[in-house]
This record gives structure tokens, sequence and C-alpha cells, in this order.
């Protein structure tokens, strides 16, 4: 799981948006204004028949600032990005 969904920037994130767009997700932002130091980015690769899927997930930032739930009080009522 991405660790974003925790982090104090998750809203202003150019990382994160990036993450959003590559999963086909409404951005919490349209412009972000933080540039993350060293983000670390896992991409899972699954094959399903003749379809492709990739996850990516951030696994490391040098930026991250924890603020639990943050993500959840941004979205709420809506299920956890995957």
């Amino acid at each position: 799981m991405c660790i974003c969904i925790n982090c104090q920037y998750v809203d202003r994130c150019s990382t994160y948006y990036a993450v959003e767009a590559q999963h086909l997700q409404p951005h919490l932002t349209e412009s972000p204004d933080f540039e993350a130091t060293e983000p670390s980015i896992n991409v899972n690769i699954r094959q399903d028949g003749d379809v492709i899927e990739m996850e990516w997930d951030v696994v490391g930032c040098e930026s991250f600032l924890a603020e639990p739930g943050k993500w959840s009080r941004l979205r709420p009522g809506e299920l956890l990005p995957t």
C-alpha cells in the first residue's frame, strides 16, 4: 500500500499526483505544489489473460511526514486506494 495516504503532503505532492494518474483516480488537487525528496516507487505488474495491470505504490520518501488518516479525511466515506 502507498505510504502517501498517511502523509501530511498527500494533497499537495506531485509524486502522489502521478500515482493517482497511473491508477486513473481523481486527483486530490489539480495543481500540486510540493516536490517529494527521493520517493521510492514499487511498480507491480500482473497479467490476467490479455490484460496487463500495473500498480504503483510509494514505499519510501525522504519527505514523508506522518499524518495518519490524512487521505481518509480528504475523501470521507471512500475506500482507501489500493
